[in-house]
C-alpha cells in the first residue's frame, strides 16, 4: 500500500472543482458576450479567463509544497488549514474579477495566495535544512 496524504488529496480535489467552476464562468461568459475564440479585449470575459488562468498559475506549486510537507511528516492540522483558507482566497479571487477595478475580494486572494506560497516555501526550506 502507498503513503496516504489526506491533506494532498483534499486539497487537490478542492483545487479540481474550484477550476471546473472558474472554467464554468469564462464559458457563461463567452455566451454571454458572444465571443467563441479568443477574448473580448479586456472586458468581462478578459477577467473571467485571467481568473482561471492565475488559478492554474498558482495552484500547482502549492499543492506540490503541501505535498512534500505532508511527505516530510511535518503537516499536521495547520497544513489543512492553510490549503482550506487558500481554495477559500482563490474562490474570492474569482469573485474579485468580475469587478472592473480591483476589488477587495481580488485583494484579498491575492494576498492569501501570496502569503500561502511564502509560508509553505519558508517550511519547506526549514524542513529541507533540518531546522524543522
Amino acid at each position: 500500500m502507498g503513503v496516504f496524504l489526506p491533506v494532498t488529496l483534499t486539497a487537490a480535489a478542492a483545487a479540481a472543482i474550484i477550476n471546473i467552476w472558474l472554467s464554468i464562468r469564462v464559458g457563461q461568459m463567452r455566451q454571454a458576450t458572444k465571443t467563441a475564440h479568443g477574448d473580448d479585449a479586456g472586458g468581462p470575459l478578459t477577467r473571467r479567463m485571467r481568473a482561471q488562468l492565475n488559478f492554474v498559475e498558482n495552484t500547482p506549486f502549492v499543492l506540490v509544497l503541501i505535498a512534500a510537507i505532508e511527505l516530510s511528516g511535518r503537516g499536521d492540522q495547520w497544513l489543512a488549514w492553510v490549503a482550506g483558507i487558500y481554495m477559500l482566497g482563490r474562490v474570492a479571487h474569482g469573485f474579485g474579477m468580475d469587478g472592473e477595478s480591483v476589488t477587495k475580494l481580488r485583494m484579498v486572494g491575492v494576498l492569501i495566495t501570496m502569503l500561502t506560497l511564502l509560508g509553505l516555501a519558508v517550511v519547506a526550506t526549514l524542513i529541507a535544512m533540518g531546522v524543522m
